[in-house]
């Protein structure tokens, strides 16, 4: 029995770890999920309280034509005694009387839907701000779980693109390399093409200033200075 006992509560911690992984992993959609209840429950109660200030709206106009008929009976009680009908004046004394227990009840019953709706109110504005409040949360929740999911993907892949940026840069530097061989190889083939012509050295003699024969622009620049003399 003792082994049978643990037997079922390791059981039972596993189903719990198990529903614990699940809202774990689904905890986002369960949020939003809540967050849309919380709202059609929101939505409910704006219904009931539109009624409940439909009903204190009724309440609020029978008061008042109660207050009406109690005016007007009083002007009939005030006819009465004018006319010396005492006996009719107390019969609409004792009218009035019963008008005047009804409008008590029926304020009373305005104010409470009236303390109601305010009541009601109140939860609605608090519950508006906390759903507020929830889908801000929500808004950050999901912004930060993409960041993880782009994090993950970059780590994942990052073994992979870093073998292939190191190929990449050997085979850059391979192509730069044969680049470099072949442009050597015909500025060696240039050079040698001048030596056979004959062009190398005819810029090492005008470097040298030797085989000119043409006039020296300083000797001509000096005859011309002593003809101004």
């Amino acid at each position: 029995m003792e082994i049978l006992k643990k037997i079922m509560t390791a059981l039972r911690g596993g189903a719990r770890e198990v529903g614990e992984a699940v809202v774990d992993a689904q905890g986002t959609r369960i949020l939003e999920q809540e967050i849309r209840d919380a709202k059609e429950s929101l939505d409910d109660a704006k219904n009931n309280l539109t009624d409940v200030m439909a009903k204190e709206s009724q309440a609020q106009r029978k008061a008042q034509l109660i207050k009406s008929q109690i005016k007007e009976t009083e002007g009939h009680v005030n006819e009465a005694l004018d006319k010396g009908e005492e006996r009719l004046a107390l019969e609409l004394a004792e009218k009035i009387a019963g008008m005047e227990s009804e409008l008590a009840e029926q304020n009373e019953i305005t104010k409470s839907f009236g303390d109601h709706v305010d009541r009601l109110k109140s939860l609605m504005q608090d519950a508006e701000r906390q759903i507020a409040e929830y889908e801000r949360q929500l808004s950050m929740v999901k912004t930060t779980e993409s960041v993880h999911k782009a994090t993950e993907a970059i780590s994942d892949s990052f073994a992979t693109t870093s073998s292939n940026v190191r190929s990449a840069k050997e085979t850059l530097e391979r192509i730069k390399a044969k680049q470099e061989h072949a442009e050597d190889r015909l500025a060696a083939a240039q050079e040698l093409e001048r030596e056979a012509s004959g062009a190398d050295l005819d810029e090492k003699m005008a470097k040298a200033g030797v085989g000119q024969t043409g006039p020296d622009a300083n000797d001509i620049l000096e005859r011309i200075k002593a003809k101004r003399k």
